[in-house]
């Protein structure tokens, strides 16, 4: 039998870590947001009261299921304070020893009975699993971006994770009213396998004259009926990010048809990741986003 998930903590309250909260919240569940830095702590919970008060303008929402939401929302300055959750969630930079140095610090904060999970889109369960004191009870729980609009969690086992936890973290996407798929513990899991080559070769295509930005998006638009073009979802999803995936499957799987693009590995070295950072294969710096090739 798995635990019943009713406090959740979330380690890192960016995009994903914000958007975890504000899903959790809704769902009725108690949340402490943790960030190592104080004032992201601020700017997410910031971020989520504004996500909730657009859904309130919408009508998809009411001003009280708002105001209850954000009111389950609490700020964990330390690990300390996630002491009481059953189920903690890391969600910081897709780094492999950023995340191991969460873990093995975090470990001692924890109720024995706690589950650890990661939201990462790449690295091995199984060995982020390994830095815990509990790798029978980590899991993988990646949520696509934005949390509240995208449907699907990948569920992701190590080689030590047990059945209760697995079960206990269906059951926790299902309070959440998301829809889980199971995946083994190989790079890039389903999602992002299938996903980020595609985009790769995308940018091979750019990169090869073949076409431009404007005609590659509208060809995988119009011709695929994709709702958003390949690079657009690049610039989207943060140029370092899919740079970091393809490496993860390159290294990981040996195979050279998951080598990175050089112009890919170029627009990361300028800086120009995308959305973020207003540059990516798109200029976002005017009115309205212009292809940068």
């Amino acid at each position: 039998m798995g635990i019943d998930i009713k406090t959740v903590g979330i380690v890192g309250a960016g995009q994903m870590g914000s958007g975890i909260a504000h899903v959790c919240a809704m769902a009725g569940l108690d949340v402490r947001l943790n960030d190592r830095e104080g004032s992201r702590i601020e700017s997410g919970l910031a971020t989520i009261d504004g996500n909730l008060a657009r859904q309130v303008a919408k009508g998809t929402i009411t001003d009280d299921q708002r105001r209850g939401a954000v009111g389950r929302i609490v700020q964990a300055r330390s690990y300390d304070d996630l002491a009481p959750c059953d189920l903690v969630i890391e969600a910081a930079t897709e780094d492999e020893a950023t995340k191991r140095k969460i873990f093995s610090t975090l470990c001692g904060s924890l109720k024995p009975d706690a589950i650890i999970a990661t939201n990462t889109s790449s690295i091995s369960i199984t060995r982020l699993a390994a830095s815990t004191d509990r790798p029978e009870r980590f899991i993988g729980i990646h949520f696509m971006n934005p949390v509240p609009i995208m449907q699907l969690v990948e569920l992701i086992r190590g080689i030590a994770t047990e059945d209760p936890t697995y079960e206990s973290a269906k059951a926790f996407i299902g309070k959440l009213g998301k829809t889980s798929t199971m995946s083994e513990d190989f790079p890039a899991f389903i999602v992002n396998r299938i996903l980020l080559p595609m985009i790769n070769e995308a940018i091979y295509t750019l990169y090869e004259g073949v076409g431009s930005v404007e005609s590659i998006d509208t060809a995988m638009k119009l011709g695929a009926n994709h709702p958003m073009g390949p690079l657009q979802l690049a610039d989207f999803i943060g140029l370092d990010t899919c740079l970091s995936v393809m490496q993860v499957l390159y290294e990981g799987l040996a195979d050279s048809k998951y080598r990175p693009c050089p112009l890919l590995v170029k627009y990361v070295e300028a800086g120009w990741l995308g959305r973020k950072t207003k540059r990516g294969f798109y200029d976002y710096r005017g009115e309205v986003p212009v292809p940068t090739r």
